[in-house]
């Protein structure tokens, strides 16, 4: 059996490998994504790659919270709904009733009918028994189910019953019954916590977005029995986004902020210009009109009241693109024709990028990289560029790093081993 202190050790090893010492604290986390079973990758890759002794966190995405026939707003579970759409899917059987081989699962053992949990949420427990360091959160909303947040936080009764019942499914793990899983505490230990994606709050939510993590606080403070469980937020990091939160006010009830420093440009703009997605700093030559950065948002939200301690830096285990692009300047800050060809229209995973071995070229001002291989423009993170990432955070004492998502990593786990330079000592 593995202890916490053999996956420390596993931890440091990995760290001294690359020349450093292990530092106390440091959050290091990712996203797990219901879906990506579909795209064959399972935990028991990250496992065994050595990168998960490092990790402190995982976040599991995403739960749905719905409109109730009562008129309420609960979290809820027990089928599989597609989204259409509408924002109301479901992934119940990938989180808890879809049955893992021997050769799949964390652990060896293959799920059997009738036991209470399978699928990721099994996977996931199987995970933390052998490393006892990680924590484990559930991830309620994200960009497409975020639609009722706000109709379910507009009150004091309906903010208190959408709590409870995400804390009746997830924390005390009491899931309905699915093909013979589920049931009573089923999935009970296997969440740590809970993170709030409401990433499009709107004018009027404001107050309502801060009272709706003051009550999931509450409420988990109420469960505890001696234990601490964590809350956290996915927020983006933009003035857009931000002038409708106060987040001097809601980051008091988080353990800490989990900042999307992403997604700076992309091809929704389909004619360009090129640009960086996920840059550290700012370049006054692109020609931006609001230059965004790593930098600029994290700098935003501490001059808004949050603690430098309580911000965690997101990078992305992805790429943004463009097609079309002109060759002046590597393709940089270029018009294009439109989105480059990935596993979405402007965006591809960062294995598949890496596996083409295009040349990079590095931007020494925004300490980002991009691409440029007949018309193609690729912007994108690589351990180089994480790694740079990691002493920002180190010598600005802010809380660690995260990623969006573990399963866009290559077979080597090259990105999250960099992510791991967060925990090096100075």
């Amino acid at each position: 059996m593995r202890t916490r202190l053999s996956c420390w050790a596993a931890a440091a090893a990995l760290l001294t490998a690359a020349g450093g010492a292990v530092a106390a604290e440091g959050q290091v986390g990712s996203y797990f994504t219901a879906w990506s079973v579909e795209k064959e990758f399972r935990l028991k890759q990250f496992d065994q790659s050595g990168a998960a002794a490092g990790f402190t966190y995982l976040v599991y995405a995403f739960e749905n919270v719905y409109k109730m026939p009562d008129g309420g707003y609960r979290c809820d579970s027990g089928r599989d709904a597609p989204d259409a759409g509408q924002g109301a899917g479901m992934y119940a059987t990938y989180d808890y009733a879809r049955r893992f081989a021997a050769d799949e699962s964390v652990d060896g053992s293959a799920d059997r009918a009738g036991q209470p949990l399978a699928g990721n949420f099994h996977q996931l427990a199987q995970l933390k028994k052998r490393h006892p360091q990680l924590k484990v959160l559930v991830a309620l909303g994200g960009g497409e189910w975020s639609r009722w947040f706000s109709a379910g936080a507009a009150t004091a009764a309906s903010r208190k019953a959408l709590v409870a019942s995400c804390i009746d499914l997830y924390l005390r793990g009491n899931l309905p019954l699915l093909d013979g899983h589920g049931g009573p505490g089923a999935a009970a230990g296997v969440f740590d916590g809970i993170d709030l994606d409401w990433e499009h709050p709107g004018p009027g939510d404001k107050a309502n977005l801060t009272l709706l993590l003051e009550e999931f606080r509450r409420q988990l403070d109420a469960l505890g029995g001696g234990k601490h469980y964590l809350l956290t937020s996915a927020v983006n990091s933009t003035d857009e986004k931000m002038q409708y939160t106060d987040p001097a006010a809601y980051s008091r009830s988080l353990d800490w902020i989990n900042l999307m420093t992403y997604d700076f440009h992309g091809a929704w703009s389909a004619k360009g210009p090129t640009g960086f997605q996920s840059n550290l700093y700012s370049d006054p030559a692109s020609g931006d009109a609001s230059p965004r950065s790593v930098d600029s948002g994290v700098q935003r939200f501490i001059k808004a009241g949050v603690p430098a301690n309580k911000i965690v830096v997101g990078v992305p285990f992805y790429a943004r693109g463009w097609r079309g692009v002109g060759a002046s300047n590597n393709g940089l800050y270029q018009p294009a024709t439109g989105p480059a060809h990935g596993f979405e229209e402007g965006a591809e995973q960062y294995a598949t990028i890496a596996a083409k071995k295009l040349t990079p070229f590095y931007h020494p001002l925004t300490r980002q990289l991009w691409t440029f291989d007949n018309g193609t423009f690729w912007t994108y993170d690589d351990p180089r560029v994480i790694r740079d990432k990691a002493e920002y955070v180190r010598t600005r004492g802010l809380a660690g790093m995260m990623s969006w998502a573990l399963d866009q990593d290559d077979a080597a786990f090259s990105l999250s081993r960099a992510m791991l330079d967060v925990r090096r000592a100075p």
